[in-house]
């Protein structure tokens, strides 16, 4: 069996990329709604997801995306539709988005279940990931194996424990601390899932960087309420 869902997908400048995450995720049996969140792209995005009947979330052009502000948007959005439960999934995954049907058959056994992804070519170091890693098991007694994995399944009683979101890069961290000190302990689920490495170039290390900060930020107590 698996829970009826409504996927919320973030994307930002995913236009090339977007096509085959979407395809992949209405495959998914229990996946009755998708809203594609526009962070703020600078490409045809939106015309992209809308094309493919997806309801578009469109927030305001910014250098910068903030995921946590993005997903917040697209769970309130999604929440109207009164689903039993909502499915996060990034936009780069592809055609591997068809492989999160058991995030959903978990919520048979948990209230959250989230994904863990194998190794990847051409990742970073993993400091961030660490980082996270030890901060939330020191805290809770919980140690992640995938702590930054934003493909996860939440049943909509377990969404109204969560004081609202994270902002940026810190959303996935910030809502395990808040699901954990709620007393719920996320299933982890290992899936062979793929998407775009940020690789270890100035880009991948710009971005880890930002990643890092806005990790510190969600342990510091940082959230956008609903």
């Amino acid at each position: 069996m698996t829970t009826p869902a409504v996927a919320v997908v973030p994307a930002r400048n995913e236009a090339p990329r977007l096509p085959e995450t979407l395809s992949a995720l209405v495959t998914l049996p229990a996946v009755q709604h998708v809203v594609v969140v526009d962070d703020g792209s600078m490409d045809n995005t939106s015309e992209v997801a809308a094309a493919f009947g997806a309801e578009v979330v469109r927030l305001p052009p910014r250098r910068r995306g903030d995921k946590g502000r993005a997903l917040l948007s697209g769970i309130v959005h999604a929440r109207r539709h009164n689903p039993d439960a909502v499915l996060l999934a990034d936009a780069d995954l592809g055609a591997s988005a068809a492989r999160l049907r058991p995030l959903l058959d978990g919520l048979y056994g948990a209230p959250v279940a989230v994904a863990a992804f194998p190794p990847a070519e051409g990742a970073g170091f993993g400091l961030v990931k660490r980082l996270a890693r030890c901060e939330i098991s020191r805290r809770t007694g919980f140690a992640p194996r995938e702590p930054l994995s934003g493909q996860r399944a939440l049943l909509a009683g377990a969404l109204d424990l969560l004081p609202g979101l994270a902002p940026g890069f810190g959303v996935e961290v910030g809502m395990t601390l808040d699901l954990l000190a709620a007393g719920i302990q996320p299933l982890e689920i290992p899936l062979p899932l793929s998407h775009r490495p940020t690789g270890r170039g100035p880009s991948g290390f710009a971005h880890r960087a930002r990643q890092g900060l806005d990790v510190l930020r969600a342990l510091q107590g940082s959230r956008i309420p609903w």
